[in-house]
């Protein structure tokens, strides 16, 4: 396993063998290199995939002005993707990091081979967008605890779970927001006005999006208008499965790994 930056203030994580694949986490607290449980959790989901790939884990730029779009942060994925490979390669976004992968295939196809989405779509759905909404307001203000709280309560598959999520979003709010989680907070700006929709057939290259049928952030009708936009896609469903729950299924790195070779 390796780790260091992709292109400047851009933190990877490289592990595994295989064909290369690009992974583009979802939301995070912060852009600096992932460290202690950061780093733990981050491995956790990445070698399921490395038993047949060589799985490249890039976080967006770190210091990002409250003026960024996902287009300029999809911008910096092609500029590390030319840098390191010189050519397309496979795609996995997970929630934030779809939207940036879908961006990516819309103005870059040359570089994506193939994509797969991973509880996202062309656009958040109202629920995400009011929670991300509602924590990066609360961090303008200071509060680090209601942060969480909205952060973390999109995260479970039925109402008591988000309840509970909630609550740890709390507790944990003033130790993941201690810096104010400014990169974040420029993120959510970004994907608050994102919506690929309308340029979703001008992307040809495969996709699989892969979601639970309990998202609280997209939502089943978002992932299909999105799969039913897009020329050559198809959608897995989860059952009874959270927006976080999709990556800690079992089946989830045989069901990208089959798509990716059958590609």
């Amino acid at each position: 396993m390796h780790s260091g930056m992709w292109r400047p203030g851009m933190a990877y994580l490289r592990i595994g063998s295989g064909e290369p694949l690009l992974f583009l986490p979802g939301l995070t607290n912060h852009h600096r290199p992932p460290r202690g449980m950061d780093r733990i959790a981050a491995v956790q989901q990445l070698r399921p995939l490395a038993r047949s790939r060589d799985v490249w884990w890039v976080n967006r730029r770190a210091g990002l002005t409250a003026s960024v779009t996902i287009a300029d942060l999809a911008n910096d994925y092609a500029e590390g993707i030319r840098l390191w490979f010189g050519g397309p390669l496979d795609v996995l976004g997970v929630s934030t990091g779809g939207s940036v992968g879908l961006q990516l295939a819309a103005d870059h196809p040359e570089l994506v081979r193939t994509l797969v989405l991973a509880a996202s779509g062309s656009r958040l759905g109202s629920v995400g967008r009011r929670a991300q909404r509602a924590a990066a307001t609360s961090l303008y203000r200071g509060d680090r605890r209601g942060a969480g709280a909205a952060m973390f309560s999109i995260l479970g598959d039925r109402r008591i779970t988000r309840w509970v999520w909630a609550a740890l979003g709390w507790l944990a709010g003033p130790v993941l927001f201690r810096d104010g989680a400014p990169d974040m907070c420029a993120t959510i700006e970004a994907e608050d006005v994102f919506d690929l929709t309308a340029r979703l057939p001008e992307i040809h290259v495969p996709v699989l999006l892969i979601g639970g049928d309990q998202d609280a952030p997209y939502g089943v009708d978002i992932f299909q208008q999105t799969v039913h936009g897009l020329p050559s896609a198809r959608l897995l469903l989860y059952p009874r499965t959270g927006h976080l729950g999709v990556l800690a299924r079992r089946r989830f790195a045989p069901d990208v790994l089959g798509f990716l070779e059958a590609r």
